[in-house]
């Protein structure tokens, strides 16, 4: 990005810009935001926890605060696990951006990690770091309501209830982890390599998927399919996401028209809204990093 020299001026001046880093497992995204919210420059890359261990993260500030000057940074996800810098506590749910600010906790000098927070609900428990702060910017900000339905596709898939505008609910699904586990090791490895695209056979799998309550049995039909020449093997891979998914998505008995925002992008916010829409869903589609910035713009102010 190319700034005329009084706004890289004006952007210098500026003491309460700070930076926020969304530090997830595998990658990482870093904004710097100047006083008012808006994001002014911005990187990311594949620095993500497992490529770190706990001593190299003050070298990491160094590199990050040498590119984007010596300022307060606050950084939400992963980052804040057992797995990641420091192991910042859980705040409960319902939480608020209020409450995810009064618990953040400075581990060094002006930096400061966002707690995730936890569920704790009868026999059901369940966590997460980082969705929380899009969900809840995403709501400050105004492009989602304050009680909804929100989707969080990825590795680990997240659905979060919010009311009032508070997290009271959600749960996770290892949906993309069980994707890769299978196309890497088991009896379907090599036959997941082709394209994972909105298609007939991507649908195929969300339709076997919605309602399935014999996942283990619909997955061993991918490689039945191919081995009996029913199905190409180059639609294997999207047959086999189109189940998983379908699954994922056909586990909510809650979607006949109801608006679901997808906090996402890409081919799998697409693939996500297809299903979706497939179980009777309303998918609506928001800009997960304006939803971060958002949130973590609330949090900084209460700090």
């Amino acid at each position: 990005m190319v700034r005329i020299a009084s706004e890289r001026d004006a952007i210098v001046a500026d003491t309460e810009a700070y930076i926020a880093i969304d530090w997830g497992t595998t990658n990482r995204r870093v904004y710097l935001v100047d006083r008012h919210g808006a994001v002014v420059d911005t990187m990311s890359d594949d620095r993500g926890i497992l490529s770190l261990t706990p001593a190299d993260y003050p070298a990491e500030l160094a590199a990050i605060r040498a590119r984007f000057g010596d300022r307060h940074v606050i950084a939400a996800g992963m980052v804040g696990s057992n797995r990641g810098w420091h192991d910042v506590a859980y705040v409960d749910a319902p939480a608020s951006l209020t409450s995810l600010a009064s618990h953040a906790r400075e581990v060094a000098d002006a930096t400061y990690i966002v707690p995730g927070i936890a569920l704790r609900s009868g026999t059901r428990a369940d966590v997460m770091r980082g969705e929380e702060v899009q969900v809840l910017g995403a709501i400050a900000a105004r492009i989602a309501p304050a009680d909804g339905l929100f989707c969080q596709p990825g590795t680990h898939n997240k659905w979060i209830v919010a009311a009032g505008g508070n997290i009271v609910d959600f749960a996770t699904a290892m949906t993309g982890e069980i994707f890769s586990l299978v196309k890497a090791h088991g009896i379907l490895a090599g036959m997941l390599d082709g394209d994972v695209a909105d298609g007939p056979a991507f649908r195929d799998g969300v339709r076997r998927g919605l309602g399935a309550r014999d996942l283990g049995v619909a997955l061993f039909e991918v490689r039945a399919a191919v081995l009996l020449d029913i199905r190409p093997a180059a639609e294997a891979a999207a047959f086999a996401s189109g189940i998983l998914i379908g699954a994922d998505v056909g586990a909510r008995d809650d979607l006949d028209g109801r608006p679901v925002h997808l906090l996402a992008s890409g081919a799998l916010a697409g693939l996500y809204a297809t299903a979706i829409v497939m179980a009777g869903g309303d998918p609506i589609t928001l800009d997960s990093h304006a939803a971060f910035v958002a949130g973590i713009h609330a949090i900084r102010k209460n700090l």
